[in-house]
């Protein structure tokens, strides 16, 4: 896995400054590129993206999957104007702002009819500075309004001490770890700065700094996570992921883009069959 910033893009090549590192990575035929929608590798992508890079498991030098100024805004729609809207994302973060193209209209009101100030809005598009060009919708919307969620119960796995549900991911933002995950349900005793709020279902309580093995049920793979804050957000939501089959009701964890797809998620999906453990 790789990210920073795009220096240079050919149809066989593109270059990355990851921190004042080159890494450059070989653009093979099954190389997937995302920008706002598939790209063909011989459209090139622009210097100065942000890009995410998942390497191949067998030739870490050849780009599985490419995705460049990808952005996703997840929260409560608190403004709505000609095309625009402003979403409340949770008490840390600053309103953001969105942009639905009338291209992208149509697509995303099939599975988000309500776009007015109260309801829930989930979205993944191009990042162009602090705006968010939505293109394509990251879930359906669920049918009742923010704050007012239908109670589920969690669903266990099939080990003690495991939890299944929906994994998401978020874009991580001010000093956030560029790998981990926000977990729904801290606990009120640490001190965490986002009120938990009402929630979709009943999680057992975490502290910021445990370890979560995440498995990506997808894909196989597993990997151990810090949880690095609170998925305030996502405890609103009682949605279903269905990347591969359907997964129970209610988002377990909320992944940043990076670790995501590092455990083999597609950041344009939005989401994957997840189970989760703790304390291993």
């Amino acid at each position: 896995m790789a990210a920073g910033t795009l220096l240079d893009a050919s149809p066989h090549v593109v270059v990355l400054d990851c921190g004042g590192q080159e890494v450059r990575f070989v653009l093979g035929p099954a190389t997937v590129i995302w920008r706002g929608a598939p790209v063909a590798a011989g459209n090139l992508l622009p210097p100065g993206d942000r890009v995410i890079v998942r390497a191949s498991v067998d030739r870490p030098q050849v780009a599985d999957a490419i995705w460049a100024a990808i952005g996703r805004v997840t929260g409560t729609i608190l403004e709505r104007s000609q095309g625009e809207l402003l979403v409340g994302t949770g008490l840390t973060r600053d309103p953001q702002p969105v942009v639905i193209s009338p291209g992208s209209v149509s697509r995303i009101q099939v599975r988000f009819p309500r776009l007015d100030p109260g309801h829930l809005i989930d979205l993944i598009g191009v990042r162009e500075g602090g705006t968010l060009q939505a293109t394509v919708p990251a879930t359906a919307q669920p049918g009742y309004r923010a704050g007012q969620p239908t109670r589920v119960p969690v669903v266990a796995g099939r080990e003690p001490g495991t939890l299944r549900g929906s994994a998401t991911w978020h874009e991580p933002a001010g000093s956030e770890p560029p790998e981990g995950l926000s977990y729904p349900a801290i606990d009120p005793a640490a001190g965490c700065a986002e009120h938990p709020g009402v929630a979709c279902c009943d999680l057992p309580f975490l502290a910021v700094g445990s370890m979560l093995q995440v498995r990506n049920e997808c894909t196989g793979t597993v990997g151990a996570l810090p949880v690095t804050g609170c998925g305030a957000v996502a405890r609103l939501f009682c949605d279903r992921c269905m990347t591969c089959g359907t997964s129970p009701r209610g988002r377990i964890a909320d992944l940043t883009a990076v670790s995501f797809a590092a455990l083999g998620g597609d950041l344009e999906r939005g989401c994957f069959n997840a189970t989760i453990a703790m304390g291993r």
